[in-house]
């Protein structure tokens, strides 16, 4: 009995043993673990610039770039008190912020993540007019007013019938 004992003992080891050497050597050449990143937190607050009151629910889209390589875009609702905030982002990444509302123009922002993070204030304005360098056929400097956007009317194909 004592002697089925061991050999059931030798087994098992022998068997823990074979299952070690692989993990052994796949730990030897695989990848090696590399901590997380360090991050910081950045708050954008958004409030309309007429009354400085926040605004709810506006879009804040996070565009960060590290080394010269893309790390995407997330984007952020506003809460009640019209902030965002993300703590995910890594220091030293160049970010870009844009905020986007429905009724405004399209606020932007961009910088350099510090090590203690980053607070923003964000004013949304309406929009206003669109001044272009080209000139017109008056000679004056083009301009679209806010809210309208030019329409092409297209023109009526040629009518390929022809009364006989």
């Amino acid at each position: 009995m004592l002697a089925m004992r061991f050999r059931i003992l030798s087994l098992s080891a022998g068997v823990l043993a074979a299952a070690a050497v692989p993990a052994l050597h796949a730990q030897e050449h695989g990848r090696k673990w590399q901590p997380p990143p360090p991050t910081a937190s950045v708050v954008v607050n958004v409030v309309r610039a007429f009354d400085g009151k926040p605004y709810e629910n506006a879009g804040v889209v996070f565009h960060a770039v590290r080394n010269g390589k893309d790390d995407g875009n997330l984007e952020v609702k506003t809460d009640p008190d019209g902030n965002a905030r993300i703590d995910v982002l890594e220091v030293g990444s160049h970010v870009l912020v844009q905020v986007i509302a429905t009724g405004y123009a399209t606020a932007a922002t961009e910088f350099d993540l510090p090590a203690d993070g980053k607070h923003l204030s964000i004013k949304l304005r309406r929009p206003q007019a669109q001044v272009s360098a080209f000139e017109d056929n008056d000679g004056k400097l083009s301009q679209t007013q806010p809210g309208t956007q030019e329409r092409v009317i297209p023109k009526s194909p040629p009518s390929s019938t022809q009364p006989q």
